[in-house]
């Protein structure tokens, strides 16, 4: 594959990712909104206060692809309810947005033909990702949080994108409610551990330094 090939299969999947993320917001409730947007101090009565597009798209990326134990994800509603056929490109890309995970990870150098090969901090491995934004504005070394999925042989983020600083993460592991697990794996997955990154983040005015494309 040449840079050329990937760049336009990358692009054929960010525009089915892009669709199904702006349908699946239709299967989000107001109340679950409000919800999420107070765990991250965006909340006031019954009114999300976010100071840009940035911060507010933290808010749908919880409502999205987590939920309370014992209930169904926005995600899975309305997977059951597009019933796309497997071996298309649709639903191809909306199974591998279902499997997405929540990590940190540091850009670890560019790839050979595209985009980046990026470390996962906790789980101890390595992926391609392809990300044109990400790919001309990072740097080896950059660490981020972001929710990741694999579509084809690179994987793409899920459009959030939080730059990560020592500071803030001090502050989000001293978080018993994020960190209450033994296992670093678990502490990933926990979709507290994602809300916690996303409020420090808020909180210390970081996504004034994010553009996502």
């Amino acid at each position: 594959m040449t840079r050329r090939d990937v760049l336009g299969r990358y692009r054929h999947l960010r525009s089915i990712s892009k669709h199904h993320h702006h349908t699946i917001l239709t299967f989000l409730a107001q109340p679950t909104i409000l919800e999420h947007a107070k765990h991250l101090g965006m909340r006031d009565r019954q009114t999300v206060i976010a100071d840009s597009e940035e911060e507010l798209t933290l808010v749908f990326d919880l409502a999205i692809h987590t939920a309370r134990e014992g209930r169904t994800r926005a995600i899975d509603r309305y997977t059951r309810a597009a019933g796309l056929r497997s071996d298309s490109d649709d639903g191809l890309v909306l199974e591998a947005m279902c499997r997405a995970r929540f990590s940190l990870w540091r850009i670890a150098r560019r790839h050979d033909i595209c985009g980046l090969v990026i470390d996962d901090l906790i789980r101890q491995a390595e992926t391609w990702l392809v990300d044109e934004g990400l790919e001309k504005s990072g740097a080896a070394g950059m660490c981020f949080a972001s929710r990741v999925y694999k579509p084809d042989q690179f994987a793409m983020t899920s459009g959030v994108i939080v730059p990560v600083d020592r500071p803030m993460l001090e502050e989000v592991l001293t978080d018993g409610r994020a960190c209450r697990h033994a296992d670093p794996e678990r502490v990933a997955d926990d979709p507290r551990f994602a809300a916690a990154i996303y409020r420090a983040a808020v909180e210390a005015g970081l996504m004034d330094r994010v553009a996502f494309c």
